[in-house]
């Protein structure tokens, strides 16, 4: 099993030894937002302050001295990246998701993974109800009405409707949508889920596949990961079984809905509505839907709260100084052999499904 990957191979405690290298794959945003300074006790690694080009920069000695990786969801960690860092043993992630790194290959080598954990938990939810309100109530439609002086001139607004009462099915029931399925529980929502497997733990009605789910629901909120597997999972045939009073909401992945055709059914009106922090090419966000009231967007915002990165923050240094102390990692991803196509199984963190999006 990989979940003692952290102690193989890992270097003396800190005390004992020079300071570990870190290599970051990009500025760390989570941290400069906070006005909070990387920790002195790593020698972190910047390729951005190096004249060299990337690619060339992870041939340098250097960069082949990393021990650990630090990455988010725009930076991945690819098969071939690891083999160019031969004394890499660690890789922590910032981003809720793992499809930005090759797990695979990283099993291979014996290389730990650390994760984001429960720090995104409930500000993502909080977002993928805020969203799922705003599109049904039309508050974000509502203030532009008033804005720009329509109340006054063209009279009384557009009803919404009320969350209370409303089929919510939820696409992925890890530790996010948990934590959204227990809000809309408290609107008096009826809860359904669709994820890959029926948890043991929970009363929601479970659907095995997306679509089922979508016949059976008034809006579904999209808490899945991004894999091979659920790439375009929120397809035509889905989108059209939620129907012309339905609303889809995506706080996970852009490329788990096939984007065009989303917009495509918005236009003509055979979708209600969407509440969307993220999208398959972002920045880039199609025009139609710029133009579309029963459309909320976000600029992928769920996890920016000043809370959120504090925590977060904590739990990427509280990682680092665990796995070169040689202790347990803080959120650890561990291995399962399941027999999935891509042949490294699923990834689980210390809970069932318990990484950010499952």
């Amino acid at each position: 099993m990989a979940s003692h990957a952290q102690n193989d191979g890992a270097p003396s405690p800190l005390h004992r030894r020079s300071p570990p290298r870190v290599l970051l794959l990009r500025k760390p945003h989570h941290f400069s937002l906070i006005n909070r300074p990387l920790p002195d006790n790593f020698h972190f690694l910047k390729p951005w302050e190096s004249p060299l080009p990337f690619d060339d920069f992870l041939s340098s000695p250097d960069a082949r001295a990393a021990e650990a990786i630090l990455t988010y969801g725009g930076a991945p960690v690819t098969a071939d990246m690891l083999r160019r860092l031969p004394e890499a043993r660690l890789v922590v992630t910032a981003s809720a998701g793992l499809n930005h790194i090759d797990l695979a290959e990283c099993r291979r080598r014996g290389i730990a993974i650390a994760c984001s954990g429960d720090a995104y938990t409930d500000a993502v939810a909080d977002l993928a109800v805020g969203l799922l309100i705003d599109v049904l109530r039309k508050l974000s439609a509502g203030d532009r009405y008033l804005r720009r002086g329509l109340w006054s001139s063209e009279g009384e607004f557009a009803l919404g409707s009320k969350l209370g009462g409303k089929r919510v099915g939820i696409v992925g029931l890890g530790r996010i949508g948990l934590e959204v399925a227990k809000r809309l529980e408290a609107f008096g929502c009826a809860i359904s889920y669709q994820s890959r497997k029926k948890k043991p733990y929970v009363s929601y009605a479970f659907y095995s596949n997306v679509y089922e789910l979508a016949t059976n629901c008034d809006a579904l909120v999209i808490c899945c990961g991004l894999t091979e597997e659920t790439h375009h999972m929120i397809n035509r045939e889905v989108l059209l079984a939620l129907g012309k009073e339905g609303v889809i909401v995506n706080v996970a992945r852009g490329s788990i809905i096939d984007e065009k055709e989303m917009v495509q059914l918005l236009v003509q009106g055979e979708l209600g509505g969407a509440g969307l922090d993220v999208f398959e090419n972002e920045p880039s966000v199609p025009e139609e839907l710029l133009a579309l009231d029963n459309v909320v967007l976000s600029p992928h915002t769920a996890v920016y709260t000043p809370e959120t990165l504090s925590d977060l923050c904590d739990l990427v240094v509280g990682n680092l100084e665990a796995f070169f102390s040689n202790k347990p990692l803080l959120s650890p991803v561990l291995y399962e052999r399941t027999g999935c196509s891509a042949g490294i199984g699923s990834v689980t963190t210390t809970k069932p499904d318990s990484v950010g999006f499952t």
